[in-house]
């Protein structure tokens, strides 16, 4: 068996497809080791929960950054300063009695040719009865100044400048994302430039403090974007991997070694243990796999592992074990059987020794085929929502983009993406699966 495996591994270079499935896995397993160990999974869903606030500095229905790449004219990504930055620190001026100025100047170049979306300034100050007190000012490259508000600080604020109605009406009823950024002569299109927000803070404490961060939401962000919740694209897309490819593996794998040995123990042992494995198969191959499947999410439990648990255990008996069976038919009656039973060989040995070996190389494109089946049930089970509620998934953004009318609204990335790497595992088992068939089967390697 050893010798055959080796040989078919090595003419899968023959094949072209083999070779292209291949990659296509490996950068899956890439992807799904990568997820696992740069983003643990208590970190994953934490991040996917939102909890803490964790994406208060990340736009709301951002399309990715790369999409710059394509656009005539560019669109802002996001801008995060912070006066714990180098680039940005704050002046800290001792005037007697404990207080004291805390002066910061958020300076930066804005190129681009839309405007933002939004403008929120996040404070985290440190008092215990007197709350520091910030005045916002800013500055646009032609050198006017405005000023956006006067700011009594708690320990924690998030001032949003796009929602304060005075900035609004200073500046004639244009939104500020929009009036800051505005050039005067023209105010449909950006002025391009240096920007500056001015921060003049005062603490009337000895020992208190206030720091703060600056966020110009951008259209654009990141790698994959951002969904109507803030949350970056990218940690389902990359945590969705393992658990598309754990999920088909295991399914495959198991159900088909678990239907291997059955058929194994039906054609060998045969009376009962054949009539009653063969009875449950008929019941099993009429049951419609999901309709159960959404019966279990709906009122049992809806964890991964259990409805993995219930694809395996219907899977076992499904119709595959009618084709293990009429496999080891013929392997039952061959001249080694005989000579293994003549020489007193137990049952256990004969099917584990003898006749399983016999076939294992039918059963490698087997499942490899079957993985594709899998991964697109569990992602048909988060689009209707019965998948794991914890779990990040390509099935449950899918559900989120179609509870929240992205493609209505034009967030077509956020249905592409993970409709991508679902065809793209589909396709990279599909390739391999095939070719490993022409390898094992001699009938189909000339077609």
């Amino acid at each position: 068996m050893k010798a055959t495996l080796s040989n078919a591994f090595r003419q899968m270079r023959r094949y072209p497809s083999a070779v292209v499935g291949s990659i296509i896995i490996l950068f899956l397993v890439f992807m799904a080791i990568y997820a696992v160990v740069a983003i643990p999974y208590s970190e994953a869903v934490r991040l996917w929960r939102g909890a803490d606030n964790v994406w208060m500095e990340t736009p709301r229905n951002a399309a990715p950054a790369w999409f710059n790449l394509f656009y005539r004219e560019k669109q802002p990504v996001t801008i995060v300063m912070r006066t714990t930055d180098e680039s940005s620190p704050k002046t800290i001026v001792d005037l007697g009695d404990g207080v004291a100025t805390s002066d910061f100047v958020f300076e930066f170049d804005y190129e681009y040719d839309g405007f933002p979306t939004e403008m929120s300034v996040f404070f985290n100050a440190t008092y215990t009865a007197a709350r520091p007190n910030v005045a916002l000012k800013w500055i646009t490259p032609d050198g006017r100044e405005i000023q956006i508000a006067d700011v009594s600080v708690r320990t924690n604020e998030n001032y949003s400048i796009s929602q304060d109605t005075r900035v609004t009406r200073r500046l004639g009823g244009v939104v500020p994302e929009r009036g800051l950024f505005a050039d005067p002569a023209n105010p449909n299109k950006v002025l391009k430039g240096t920007y500056k927000l001015v921060g003049e803070g005062l603490v009337f404490e000895e020992g208190s403090s206030v720091d703060a961060s600056m966020v110009i939401y951008g259209k654009l962000h990141g790698l994959a974007g951002t969904d109507h919740r803030r949350r970056d694209i990218t940690i389902a897309l990359l945590w969705g991997t393992p658990v598309a490819l754990a999920f088909g593996l295991v399914a495959a794998v198991g159900s088909s070694i678990a239907t291997m040995f059955l058929g194994a123990a039906s054609v060998w042992f045969g009376g009962w243990i054949d009539w009653l494995i063969r009875r449950i198969n008929e019941v099993v191959m009429i049951l419609p796999l999901l309709p159960i499947l959404i019966m279990v999410g709906l009122f049992y439990s809806q964890s991964i592992w259990v409805m993995l648990s219930i694809v395996i255990l219907l899977g076992i008996f499904g119709s595959g074990i009618l084709s293990y069976r009429a496999m080891f038919l013929q392997v039952r009656e061959s001249g080694y059987i005989d000579a293994a039973r003549a020489y007193g060989a137990g049952s256990g040995r004969i099917i584990f020794r003898y006749m399983i070996p016999k076939i294992i190389p039918t059963l490698i494109p087997g499942f490899v085929t079957q993985v594709p089946a899998f991964v697109f049930l569990e992602a048909t089970l988060s689009v209707l929502g019965l998948g794991d509620p914890v779990l990040p998934t390509w099935g449950k953004l899918l559900n989120d983009a179609q509870g929240n009318g992205a493609l209505l609204n034009g967030y077509f990335y956020w249905v592409l993406e993970p409709a991508f790497l679902l065809m793209l595992a589909g396709l990279g088992f599909a390739m391999l699966g095939f070719a490993l068939d022409r390898i094992f089967n001699p009938r189909l390697r000339g077609i």
